[in-house]
């Protein structure tokens, strides 16, 4: 069975009406991304980033994946589909996808402050109770925090999601640059020979990358087109 790895960025959220990291403005809905995305603003104003996780999760609970969403989630009739996502919803999960690498964090889930990646401490929030009072505990102390991962902060995941780019027969880069690390750095992982797709409105500049197929539309649209090309 051939493998396609997605990676997927802001773009693919756009149609289902959520809003992720971060907007050519610097801001994030309306918030600047250094206040409530930043170790430092974590540490300078906790209560602030907590509720401003709080407002954003009862958006998420409220959104429903696009059709490109579910598109990906189809091909794994057909192919091994991993989705490597810089996003931090659970649309590609709500779709019904399978195997999704969050390199980003995930709203879903909080952690500990001191120990972030510390499984013990680590907890997903339900949609009917997804709000965190400022001010609330992990098991070891810290004050709980948002499992993003803040500007700044190492990724963890990055590692899992190379080692699926090399094994990938094909690539698809949907709504993220191929400019912007990470998605211009899990292309290099690529072996000789794999095919890579680009879905983006906009034009994009390949970075003198190996051939890549542009299909000039937005997520869904661009999924029903690759579908066919497939």
């Amino acid at each position: 069975m051939k493998k396609i790895v997605f990676l997927t960025g802001a773009g693919m959220s756009v149609e289902s009406g959520f809003k992720t990291f971060r907007g050519n403005d610097g801001l994030w809905e309306n918030f600047p991304v250094e206040q409530v995305a930043s170790h430092d603003g974590w540490e300078a104003d906790p209560t602030l980033v907590t509720n401003f996780y709080n407002m954003l999760r009862k958006k998420l609970y409220a959104a429903e994946p696009n059709e490109g969403h579910r598109l990906i989630k189809e091909l794994e009739k057909d192919y091994d589909v991993t989705v490597i996502t810089q996003n931090v919803d659970n649309l590609h999960e709500k779709a019904g996808s399978s195997h999704v690498i969050h390199l980003h964090g995930e709203l879903t889930k909080v952690c500990s402050s001191h120990e972030p990646y510390d499984s013990r401490y680590i907890k997903e929030l339900t949609a009917d109770n997804c709000e965190v009072t400022p001010g609330t505990k992990a098991g070891d102390g810290s004050l709980l925090r948002p499992f993003i991962v803040f500007f700044g902060e190492a990724v963890p995941m990055i590692e899992p999601a190379a080692e699926e780019a090399m094994r990938a027969d094909i690539l698809v880069i949907i709504g993220t640059s191929l400019n912007v690390y990470p998605a211009a750095g899990l292309v290099q992982y690529t072996r000789p020979g794999t095919s890579i797709y680009l879905i983006d409105p906009e034009d994009v500049s390949a970075n003198g990358m190996r051939a890549v197929t542009h299909i000039k539309k937005g997520a869904s649209e661009g999924m029903r087109e690759l579908a066919k090309l497939l």
